[in-house]
């Protein structure tokens, strides 16, 4: 198959989904697919027969969830609705979080006169900040101050819950249960008031439960201890990076390999515009063979082809010397890369395909030309 493209493992997603619905199971609780981090719907079939839906962060999200996993919870959250799209994902989801007070008030309304007639109405929640954080990433910490996502408790007055069956807090990222379970008592001690007229929490994303070493027996006797504290309260997780962590692969090939003081191979697939977290996050993805510079014989700069100065992967060492057509596999490449993926300077989006656990490999979709320019144009007509 012609480089670069995404590799799906089959079986790897599954044995994280395994994973995930024995916590379900045995904390009683449960647990939903964050789609920004994966919305490889293909897998949606197998996703469904682990967890309890998905969730969403925004309009065309919510759509695919009820497309195309139309027998499992779907939620969504998204910092301000339009009046259009909060009408729409009423028709397509169980669970709405909204971002504010104004909000709440504002939707409870809208959302009599849309169901008033209606078999459907959908459980509204709210987004609340618990002022604590251990996210040591900014860009990542929605508990910074000025944080546009959830009302902080000063902000909530009475009458404002009104309407509201549910509250949602997200403040992880990439952590561990004792995170989890030193997050909790702030919440509780700022919005335990709240609980006793609620249905359901969603203690949001960022639990890294198939990760290697994860205290998966802390998480399920922290959650039982909640929900034995609040027997009222239906308790959700939404990982995204726990569902699909280490189950897929970026293969790229070499492009080209010189030396001006600095080794330096550049590669067909791009930082900038195929892993973007490597920029953003920061974040140096593995690479099947390869070691930290120095720890093998020859150590390279790997780069994108783009023209962007700091379209750079990072400093890797291997074990014999690269030349243009070598292959090189970056791990962990599921999560955040084909949803955030882009066509910066006409670069052709990665295909995309799939392992099965069967060991057959399958392409799922494959991308030209067209795909970037139909991004740019081309209609002439009023609106």
């Amino acid at each position: 198959m012609r480089t670069p493209y995404y590799l799906i493992d089959e079986a790897a997603l599954e044995r994280n989904l395994k994973i995930l619905a024995s916590v379900r199971k045995r904390a009683g609780v449960k647990i939903l697919l964050a789609q920004k981090a994966f919305s490889a719907f293909d897998t949606y079939p197998l996703v469904s027969k682990y967890l309890d839906g998905t969730t969403a962060s925004g309009l065309y999200e919510a759509r695919l969830a009820h497309e195309e996993m139309p027998t499992r919870e779907n939620h969504v959250f998204n910092p301000a609705f339009t009046d259009e799209e909060f009408a729409e994902v009423t028709k397509w989801c169980d669970h709405i979080v909204l971002n504010s007070v104004s909000q709440t008030r504002r939707f409870t309304r809208l959302l009599n006169r849309l169901t008033a007639q209606s078999l459907n109405r959908p459980s509204l929640g709210l987004r609340v900040n618990p002022g604590y954080s251990e996210v040591s990433t900014e860009i990542y910490n929605p508990c910074v101050k000025g944080s546009r996502l959830g009302v902080p408790r000063a902000f909530i007055q009475e009458g404002d819950l009104d309407g509201v069956e549910g509250l949602h807090f997200h403040t992880m990222c990439e952590q561990g249960a004792d995170v989890l379970a030193r997050t909790l008592p702030h919440f509780e001690e700022k919005f335990g008031e709240f609980l006793p007229q609620m249905k359901w929490v969603n203690f949001g994303g960022g639990h890294h439960i198939t990760k290697k070493g994860y205290d998966i027996a802390l998480l399920v006797k922290t959650l039982k201890d909640f929900r034995k504290r609040h027997p009222n309260l239906e308790v959700y997780l939404e990982p995204g990076e726990a569902i699909a962590l280490n189950a897929g692969t970026l293969v790229a090939s070499v492009r080209e390999v010189f030396d001006y003081g600095t080794p330096i191979a550049i590669l067909d697939a791009s930082a900038e515009c195929h892993m973007p977290d490597v920029i953003e996050m920061p974040y140096r993805p593995p690479i099947k063979g390869a070691g930290l510079p120095g720890e093998k014989r020859y150590t390279y700069r790997l780069g994108g082809p783009t023209c962007l100065a700091g379209d750079v992967i990072g400093d890797y060492s291997f074990a014999r010397r690269l030349k243009p057509g070598d292959e090189v596999v970056f791990g962990d490449m599921a999560i955040y890369t084909m949803v955030k993926n882009n066509t910066f300077n006409g670069m052709p989006l990665p295909s995309i395909a799939i392992k099965r656990k069967s060991g057959r490999i399958g392409l799922l979709r494959a991308f030209g030309y067209e795909d970037f320019k139909r991004r740019l144009g081309r209609y002439d007509v009023d609106f």
